[in-house]
């Protein structure tokens, strides 16, 4: 198993996560680079981007207090806008952090809809798979606190971001035909160091230096993949750790 994909530290360490100088064109900066809506490469980017982080927007109009079903018009109408072209003169290649460019074109778009009973929904085929009965699940088990609207998109989009490099990891164990070895490895993602590995590596049928070393290598994997997705939603390699120190405030309620 000393063949696995790697990874790094969990969500207590998200300080450690620096990384490699080079800075290759992301999914972001194609967007900023969309003054022309008809490229395919930038709107399948712009796409990407929004499916995956389209939940903390949603927390957010939600507790800004708009009712479930506004609240799922107002997100989807927001995507069609954004994919349309709308919003993209506001993002700011010297301050190209995607997250804050979605919350201020959100709170443009809110201010427009202000005298709107209920968002409008155009007609046509769906313009993004947005899951929005998972993401209302997910909103009524949030738990209960005075946390402004703006604090709780910053969470739950740091979360966001978590996941998705959880999940990308999860799926290339999958693809290398490992999934229960991820499943069994993934605790120590999450800061765990007391975790029993002679135990472990007996279940698994192997010694426990090559536990150790598969362990090493998931992590080192995961600050690989976390650090790729932070590019992702920035326009400048200077961003990044920035980016980083803000999810880890965010995470910890800094």
């Amino acid at each position: 198993m000393t063949d696995e994909p790697g990874n790094t530290a969990g969500r207590n360490t998200m300080h450690t996560l620096a990384g490699p100088s080079d800075f290759p064109t992301t999914r972001w900066t194609l967007v900023i680079a969309a003054a022309d809506t008809q490229r395919k490469d930038a709107r399948s980017a712009l796409v990407s981007l929004c499916e995956g982080y389209w939940y903390p927007l949603y927390a957010y109009i939600r507790r800004r207090g708009y009712p479930a079903d506004q609240a799922q018009d107002l997100t989807q109408e927001f995507f069609i806008r954004v994919l349309e072209g709308r919003y993209l003169d506001r993002a700011d290649p010297e301050k190209g952090r995607f997250r804050a460019f979605l919350l201020t074109s959100m709170k443009f778009f809110l201010a427009d809809e202000a005298d709107r009973i209920r968002a409008q929904k155009r007609g046509g085929g769906t313009v993004l798979s947005l899951e929005f009965s998972s993401g209302e699940d997910r909103y009524q088990r949030e738990p209960a606190h005075d946390e402004t609207p703006e604090r709780i998109f910053e969470q739950r989009w740091a979360l966001s971001v978590l996941d998705r490099v959880v999940e990308k990891l999860r799926n290339e164990f999958v693809h290398h035909g490992r999934p229960e070895h991820f499943k069994r490895l993934k605790v120590f993602l999450l800061g765990r160091s007391d975790a029993p590995y002679a135990a472990l590596a007996r279940e698994m049928n192997t010694s426990e230096g090559a536990l150790k070393v598969a362990i090493h290598r998931l992590r080192k994997r995961y600050r690989e993949l976390f650090r790729q997705e932070i590019a992702d939603t920035v326009a400048d390699p200077a961003e990044v750790e920035p980016e980083l120190r803000f999810l880890a405030a965010a995470l910890t309620g800094n």
